[in-house]
């Protein structure tokens, strides 16, 4: 059939929404991980595993459980897990329920560096996010966050994690 092989182009207005987030996902995480650098010596990423592991239960997590949470390798974790155990903030040790399992445990020294860190990340989030927004834009950009999020899921997986929250730390 003629015509199937064409991709579905975007509409000028999709495209111009598409350059907008786009940008987002390259500069906003640059940003937050000069920030995080500059303020409290840790990067975005060290960030996203402390705070993942401070809004768990028992601030405990299985390592394989907290990559995907942070969107991030299993090899990639390990590496940084092994850098944040090394100066304390982190422990691994095997599970109690299952010992395959490798879980990371957030120490009270890493809860306190991620509360130090934790001031100035939600200032530049702020800044750069919600000082640009009313209240009915943040309300769609969280449900759209949740939509885009559940479709990614959906298509990774085959089943949405719909209500997916995240806790302050």
């Amino acid at each position: 059939m003629e015509g199937q092989d064409e991709p579905r182009w975007l509409s000028p207005d999709e495209r111009d929404a598409w350059i907008s987030l786009a940008w987002l996902m390259i500069k906003l995480p640059g940003e937050f991980d000069a920030q995080l650098q500059r303020d409290s010596g840790i990067s975005l990423f060290e960030y996203l595993v402390l705070s993942a592991l401070s809004m768990s239960p028992d601030q405990c997590m299985r390592m394989s459980d907290l990559a995907q949470h942070v969107n991030g390798s299993v090899s990639r974790l390990s590496n940084v897990a092994k850098r944040l155990e090394q100066r304390g903030w982190i422990a691994r040790a095997p599970s109690t329920g299952n010992g395959r399992y490798i879980e990371a445990t957030l120490t009270e020294a890493g809860m306190a560096v991620l509360h130090q860190a934790a001031s100035g990340h939600v200032e530049t989030v702020r800044r750069y996010v919600f000082d640009a927004l009313g209240a009915d834009q943040v309300t769609g950009l969280r449900d759209i966050g949740r939509q885009i999020a559940a479709q990614v899921e959906r298509d990774r997986t085959g089943s949405p994690s719909a209500g997916r929250t995240l806790r302050q730390p």
